[in-house]
């Protein structure tokens, strides 16, 4: 694709009122190692970042805790005040040192860190703020009802969860609207399918953290290497396209902290799969997915 765009690859509204385009960016890359600290490379960073909106990137993922912190600023001083463009931001997960995630969902410090995004993002309200992880060490009904406060006091205006399960959405659901759900799930890993199926039958944004994966269905000769091979296009070009392809409401985020590979990323939103090879890769993708769940 000589000028790839993600609004090739249609639009979804979040929460019924939010229209971003369906293929969008993570930044869990955009800081140092593990998402520690600053970028090996600020300059390419920030490049990256103002590449976005010329590729008609306008849905952007990240959290306070990627870096901690560094992502969040990166995206203000590369976009700030980001005209047609949804930041979303999540907190829940402490780190108190390099690859360390703590899920910590204490009332005030989830609201603490929601008006310290605010900060970073250089924002007066947060359009749409997710539960980074429901910690289990802290009654999720008071998690809930901090998303609620958020809402009540005008600092967030939509509101998701992450790693959430269908019993979680309908419990946080008597507290706020859910608008987005954020799970890992690719072409290979399938444990969240009944939330996908859930979300779909209510028009709640799904979006599948590390889309890309596909591991050994990537290899010389599989069935993802002919698919790909006949669009002239890469195995992860290929798995972006399954994901769009799958249901309205998934919103892949993929992220880099490369220009040349975010506008690979991008040209995905162009390849349209037959129903055949989206079956094909279906198929595939099932049988390894369950034959891993036989492994462990």
């Amino acid at each position: 694709m000589t000028n790839p765009n993600a609004g090739t690859a249609g639009t979804f509204a979040i929460g019924g009122e939010i229209e971003v385009s369906r293929l969008g960016f993570g930044t869990l890359h955009m800081a140092g190692a593990g998402s520690w600290g600053e970028p090996e490379d600020r300059a390419e960073a920030l490049r990256v970042l103002r590449r976005l909106p010329e590729l008609g990137v306008n849905f952007i993922d990240t959290a306070d805790s990627y870096g901690p912190d560094i992502s969040e600023r990166l995206i203000r001083e590369a976009l700030h005040p980001y005209p047609g463009m949804l930041v979303t931001t999540k907190a829940g997960s402490a780190r108190p040192g390099r690859d360390e995630w703590v899920p910590l969902g204490r009332p005030e410090y989830l609201i603490q860190q929601a008006h310290k995004s605010l900060r970073n993002l250089g924002v007066e309200r947060i359009d749409l703020w997710q539960l980074h992880r429901i910690d289990p060490k802290v009654p999720a009904d008071e998690q809930y009802d901090a998303i609620k406060t958020l809402i009540d006091t005008g600092i967030v205006r939509q509101a998701g969860l992450s790693e959430a399960k269908v019993a979680d959405i309908e419990a946080a659901s008597r507290f706020f609207k859910v608008a987005t759900v954020q799970n890992l799930y690719n072409l290979v890993d399938r444990t969240y399918e009944d939330v996908l199926e859930y979300c779909a039958a209510r028009n709640i944004g799904f979006i599948p953290w590390f889309p890309l994966a596909s591991g050994e269905l990537a290899k010389p000769g599989s069935i993802l290497d002919a698919i790909a091979r006949k669009h002239g296009a890469t195995p992860g070009q290929v798995a972006l396209a399954w994901l769009l392809k799958r249901s309205p409401v998934v919103l892949p985020i993929p992220g880099t902290s490369k220009v040349r590979h975010l506008e690979e990323n991008v040209a995905a939103a162009g390849i349209l799969l037959s129903d055949e090879d989206f079956d094909s890769l279906s198929e595939a993708g099932r049988a390894i997915f369950v034959q891993r769940q036989h492994e462990d």
